[in-house]
């Protein structure tokens, strides 16, 4: 990495660094049609507080695989492929042709994005590690078997939250309108002590990063879709559906922009079966 890049967000957030597993085996979807983006990009994260250090070594054995699922309902915003829509409280939904194994079918959440790069946490990857598990130094956690997200494949060792709640948790960075975004040990304790439900409250392990130029350049090829966020779609009660009832809807809306005359060429052109 040069040396621009591990001072990029230098004032960007703060990370915690708990116990959790190194080299995660998260099974993703696979291709072999590469394409020239998503490469995993990995800012710097300064913090303007100490990280939390468990002095527990990591427990590398532990491996966490992603769960598939099918059908669910979700609010569809109006999409945009403008690059300069880019922005924190947007979602980035992966076009069919995004091969890269470590974004293909994924939702992401961006919770930053300036001129020094773009931070997201992708929505619907969850895992088989219990948030008790990663949480264990909460005694409010103990009992708490919801899963763990994988929020992207760079810092896996750090942890992040989502919570919805009104009002915002105070000290948290608010990301969407009910939303805020959790990154220290501080706002973790204060969080997990009111023992939100598990439909409002989730816990992330790594992030995704990226450059802003790499970002807008993948935008521009298409590979992926900018939306609106809102807290129904970050905490939709079928995650693992979520791409799919996206991609889907996304295809029907620009197949409904598309000229009448168009879609009729199409149509006739198209050998029947």
């Amino acid at each position: 990495m040069s040396g621009g890049k591990k001072c990029l967000f230098s004032m960007l957030v703060v990370f915690v660094v708990f116990a959790v597993p190194r080299g995660l085996d998260a099974q993703t979807t696979e291709t072999n049609v590469p394409i020239p983006n998503s490469q995993p990009y990995s800012p710097r994260l300064a913090s303007d507080a100490p990280l939390w250090d468990t002095g527990q070594q990591a427990r590398s054995n532990w491996v966490v695989h992603t769960k598939n699922g099918i059908s669910s309902t979700v609010f569809l915003p109006v999409q945009s492929k403008n690059p300069k829509d880019l922005a924190a409280g947007k979602v980035l939904v992966a076009s069919r042709s995004l091969a890269d194994p470590n974004f293909a079918e994924t939702v992401v959440l961006l919770v930053h994005c300036d001129a020094d790069g773009v931070v997201g946490l992708v929505l619907n990857r969850r895992t088989d590690l219990p948030v008790s598990r990663v949480l264990d130094q909460f005694p409010a956690a103990k009992n708490r078997s919801e899963p763990v997200y994988l929020g992207g494949p760079v810092e896996t060792q750090a942890v992040f939250a989502l919570l919805r709640s009104t009002p915002k948790l105070d000290g948290a960075e608010q990301i969407l309108g009910g939303v805020s975004f959790i990154s220290t040990k501080t706002l973790f304790d204060k969080a997990i002590s009111g023992r939100p439900a598990a439909g409002v409250f989730r816990v992330y392990i790594g992030y995704a990063g990226w450059s802003n130029d790499q970002l807008r350049m993948e935008v521009a090829l298409g590979s992926w879709f900018i939306f609106q966020g809102d807290a129904q779609m970050v905490f939709d009660s079928d995650p693992d559906a979520l791409w799919r009832q996206m991609i889907e809807k996304t295809e029907l809306q620009l197949a409904g922009s598309e000229p009448a005359h168009t879609r009729f060429a199409a149509s006739v052109l198209t050998p029947q079966l």
